[in-house]
């Protein structure tokens, strides 16, 4: 119909403005389903590349947690064989040592207190240990039972005071 405007009327206003209305009308619903069809085409592209990321990160995540432990574990026998080998290379020195027969007559003669013909051994006494063992000479003349309860109370005693110091601490 636009195409068979007679020539007077091509170029009255009325005609020009429903002819102009006509064209923006088409230009914007033309822009917007342009603009639509974009709009979805993106929307089902991203969706489908967040699906596709999420669903990697989901079947990746247990392998990779795996791997990451594994490399732990080799690392800790790793740290273990290291271990190991310098405790058997110990040993090994040890077992050379005690091959020599003046090493093993020195180790039986400091453990076990041996002395050669000739030779004068002295064993020398903690005197703290000494006068612990001092105190309790009069044991032997009092019954067992005595002895027993004198125990009790001294166990008693020690723990009043730890529980006494650790009042005091508190």
């Amino acid at each position: 119909m636009a195409g068979k405007v007679r020539d007077k009327d091509r170029f009255s206003t009325a005609t020009r403005l429903k002819l102009l209305g006509e064209q923006t009308a088409e230009r914007v619903y033309r822009s917007q389903t342009k603009r639509q069809a974009r709009r979805s085409r993106l929307t089902g592209r991203a969706a489908l590349l967040v699906l596709v990321v999420c669903s990697l990160v989901v079947a990746l995540a247990y392998p990779i947690r795996q791997y990451v432990s594994q490399r732990a574990e080799i690392a800790e026998q790793r740290q273990k064989q290291a271990e190991h080998r310098e405790n058997v290379e110990r040993l090994r020195d040890e077992k050379a040592r005690w091959q020599d027969d003046a090493y093993a007559e020195q180790r039986v003669r400091d453990r076990l207190h041996y002395v050669l013909p000739g030779e004068t051994g002295f064993t020398v006494i903690d005197p703290a240990a000494a006068a612990d063992h001092r105190g309790d000479e009069g044991a032997a003349d009092r019954p067992w039972y005595a002895n027993v309860w004198d125990g009790v109370d001294n166990a008693d005693n020690a723990d009043r005071a730890g529980s006494a110091d650790k009042a005091d601490r508190d």
